[in-house]
């Protein structure tokens, strides 16, 4: 591969998991970062797939749903099926998962419900992690299947220095070596979106130190 930090892995890789954005229409992503969530993704002209009341409510929510795309990723590849990630959303929320604030903002994704709702819902065994180094994360893929982890949302451009740590959710598929791998949901072009690898020391300048593993 050419461009170590950046790669698309080739589709017949053990790895390969299937990818989904938060946003129905992948290529919105640089509209949102200009715009605002709520204002850019009025346009969205698939927003009806995301099973939103109406298109109002989709952009509305769908700031937040990087960790429900990431659920949506995870249950693509155990079963074959695609869940329209407001239905995961609704079904997190009634869980505790989200909270509606009376200004109409949303608060989430809350990670300690998720664990029942994934639990009661598709039969997943997930846990919280909290407080990991970076050099931890090939140890919880020796266990689980899947890491949901906690990035800085500008983790799309590798040459970044984050004010903060955390705030996004991107699915970790695999270690290989000093490699990691992950799909993100918001990712802006295919290269930052889907099976990026990236060396763990430049992951770790974005890594919260916390996320979610789903076994396997």
């Amino acid at each position: 591969m050419q461009q170590r930090d950046w790669a698309i892995v080739d589709a017949a890789v053990k790895h390969k998991v299937p990818y989904f954005s938060q946003w129905e229409t992948p290529d919105m992503t640089l509209a949102v970062v200009a715009e605002g969530a709520q204002a850019a993704l009025l346009k969205d002209p698939l927003w009806a797939s995301s099973g939103a009341r109406n298109v109002e409510d989709y952009a509305r929510w769908a700031g937040n749903l990087c960790g429900m795309a990431c659920l949506k990723m995870v249950l693509a590849a155990r079963t074959g099926k695609t869940v329209p990630i407001m239905d995961l959303a609704m079904g997190c929320k009634d869980h505790g998962g989200y909270v509606e604030e009376q200004d109409g903002r949303i608060k989430g994704l809350i990670y300690a419900p998720f664990v029942p709702f994934v639990r009661d819902r598709f039969g997943l065994n997930a846990r919280v992690v909290t407080g990991i180094p970076v050099a931890e994360i090939g140890d919880i893929l020796t266990q689980s299947q899947f890491f949901i982890a906690s990035v800085h949302h500008s983790i799309r451009w590798q040459d970044t220095v984050p004010p903060a740590k955390g705030g996004h959710l991107v699915l970790v598929t695999a270690l290989e070596g000093d490699l990691i791998r992950f799909h993100n949901p918001s990712g802006h072009i295919a290269a930052t979106r889907e099976n990026v690898g990236m060396p763990l020391e430049t992951f770790d300048r974005f890594f919260a130190g916390r996320g979610i593993a789903i076994d396997r």
